[in-house]
């Protein structure tokens, strides 16, 4: 790939309750958010399989990533070197019957507080579906998950020490202890439901809800969490965003970057709603997967898994 190209792009946060006030326009010229320049951190080896699916960021700026077809979980450090911590074994007979892609992947992967590394592997057969444990020697399987799941993002809701997993084919969020154990269906509301493909892919907590992105219908969806833990009624909170893939917020509300996989973009969504492109193909996007935001740092991964030749991990920087 040639070198990035480097571009400063600028971003008007949209603050919804604001716009109200007498005082809106002062108040939102003071919160002007500038993306700044994007950097390659590390390139992966897509001739290996390594193509990046997810980010779990770690203190001192490295992060942890999963590569689908290559059914890895790597290290990368502030420097970008490149460290494989888990390779997971195929079933029995080598092959796969992970619902829709085939065969088998590593998907979505989170990190404790305490420092523990987790990941989501599909099988399909042999019994390996589930979230699983990076540890010293070998992983653990942690959670076991139906075989006929296709489990894709992976977050650990730390007030109610529980693991929550999007299901794209089955269209639904699965909840599970975070000490280990049986798992149950959090919702299967019909708005994560797929549409041919994938449904519920990207998943986050925040401020009292689970939101998580519908691939096949191009939205985000709020899922309050309602009284004992349990899932209220979904909300679609934007649409137009076919082929989203992974998001993250951005500290200021509801805003909200998003991954758009198919189009290989990354876009910016208002607490109202509204897109705006701020990374391009033009800028290195190709299979955009999954975007962590931690303070200003932004962490991009492009898994150049339907599109490109060139997977890696991109950083920009927010600048308020």
């Amino acid at each position: 790939m040639s070198p990035l190209r480097l571009r400063r792009l600028t971003v008007t946060l949209g603050l919804a309750l604001l716009a109200t006030s007498a005082t809106a326009p002062d108040a939102l010229a003071a919160h002007r958010t500038h993306l700044g320049e994007v950097r390659v951190v590390a390139r992966f080896d897509r001739s290996a399989g390594q193509a990046a699916e997810s980010i779990a960021v770690e203190p001192g700026g490295g992060v942890v990533i999963g590569m689908i077809p290559a059914r890895q979980v790597v290290r990368v450090a502030p420097d970008g070197a490149v460290r494989v911590l888990v390779t997971m074994p195929l079933p029995p007979g080598g092959g796969g019957t992970t619902p829709v892609v085939g065969i088998p992947v590593v998907t979505g992967v989170a990190r404790s507080e305490r420092g523990d590394v987790y990941f989501l592997y599909s099988s399909g057969e042999g019994g390996l579906t589930g979230i699983w444990q990076v540890r010293p020697g070998a992983p653990r399987l942690v959670v076991p998950l139906p075989a006929d799941t296709m489990p894709n993002a992976l977050v650990i809701d730390g007030e109610r020490d529980r693991f929550l997993v999007t299901d794209s084919t089955g269209g639904r969020i699965w909840q599970a202890p975070l000490r280990g154990g049986a798992a149950s269906v959090w919702s299967a509301d019909p708005a994560l439901a797929p549409d041919g493909f994938f449904g519920a892919n990207g998943l986050k907590v925040h401020d009292g809800a689970v939101w998580a992105s519908n691939s096949d219908r191009g939205t985000l969806v709020r899922v309050p969490v309602v009284a004992g833990g349990g899932a209220g009624r979904a909300q679609v909170r934007a649409t137009g965003l076919a082929g989203i893939d992974d998001f993250d917020f951005t500290g200021q509300g509801t805003e909200i970057l998003a991954a758009i996989n198919q189009a290989g973009k990354l876009v910016r969504v208002g607490p109202d709603g509204a897109r705006e492109t701020l990374l391009d193909a033009d800028d290195g996007m190709e299979g955009t997967t999954a975007v962590a935001v931690r303070g200003t740092r932004v962490y991009v991964t492009n898994g150049a898994n339907l599109a490109g030749d060139n997977p890696d991990l991109l950083l920009a920087q927010l600048r308020r």
